[in-house]
């Protein structure tokens, strides 16, 4: 059985043993907010058991950004508003799905018998949900993990969920990752945060101020490599051998970057 765990006022994460990914539930006075939804319908039915142990208030769904381990559950959850950034509603759908099976082949059966659910809220900067007498905010600061980030702000609880913005229990990813811009997104969550502020990542345990942090301080770091190196001629290897990230992250990181610069993606 999978259980939610409070970690502020009526915030509740469950961390998934599956890619180590978080789901965290907001409760209001009159309703209640799921952020990320996980991998596939079975896992998501696993989230709702857990939410209707917490509430039965009525639901309504927030995805952070596109991948599938944040959006594909979202089925389970018919008849909710579903909540994302215009670019993440756009990508989710048949093309991820089939990625997703390739990528991930022990999820493949329960990945068949998942259909991607398109989000049908969408947000292009920000947009303001009250659960009742509760404000949550949803924060577009600019491109990072992907294209169409979401962050989550619950401020009388001095939470923030960030979905892969940041990363606990592995680097960064940045596949489909805007490694230039994301400095300056992960500043912007900076800006929000106090010294008490719980910080809930993607995936892994929850964190703080100090975390996110040194997080960007790499994330800045590693752009300034990809800079530096796109001025020099600089092969991709070279450079990511140099990145405060494992070389396996950092390559896919110094190549998007290098299409960056070039204006090419």
């Amino acid at each position: 059985m999978t259980f939610l765990h409070e970690i502020g006022s009526g915030v509740h994460v469950l961390r998934h043993p599956v890619l180590d990914v978080n789901a965290t539930l907001v409760v209001g006075g009159e309703s209640a907010l799921v952020v990320d939804t996980l991998s596939t319908a079975v896992q998501a039915q696993e989230l709702l058991a857990a939410v209707r142990r917490v509430t039965a208030l009525p639901l309504t769904v927030v995805n952070t950004h596109h991948h599938f381990d944040h959006s594909f559950g979202n089925q389970v959850f018919a008849g909710a508003k579903i909540w994302a950034h215009e670019e993440a509603a756009r990508l989710i759908g048949p093309a991820m799905h089939a990625r997703a099976a390739v990528e991930y082949p022990d999820m493949a059966s329960e990945l068949a018998c998942t259909t991607p659910s398109a989000p049908t809220e969408l947000v292009r900067a920000a947009a303001d949900l009250d659960l009742g007498d509760r404000p949550v905010q949803l924060r577009h600061f600019g491109r990072g993990h992907s294209i169409g980030d979401l962050a989550v702000l619950v401020p009388d609880a001095d939470v923030l969920i960030a979905g892969d913005l940041v990363e606990e229990s592995g680097p960064p990813q940045f596949d489909d990752a805007y490694p230039l811009d994301w400095p300056d997104t992960v500043a912007a969550l900076l800006a929000r945060l106090t010294p008490d502020s719980r910080v809930v990542p993607g995936h892994g345990a929850v964190v703080g101020l100090p975390f996110v942090t040194a997080q960007h301080e790499h994330l800045a770091a590693l752009a300034w490599l990809i800079r530096e190196g796109d001025a020099d001629g600089a092969p991709p290897e070279r450079v990511a051998a140099k990145s405060p990230f494992p070389q396996d992250v950092s390559l896919p990181a110094v190549q998007r970057g290098y299409l960056q610069l070039n204006a090419l993606t």
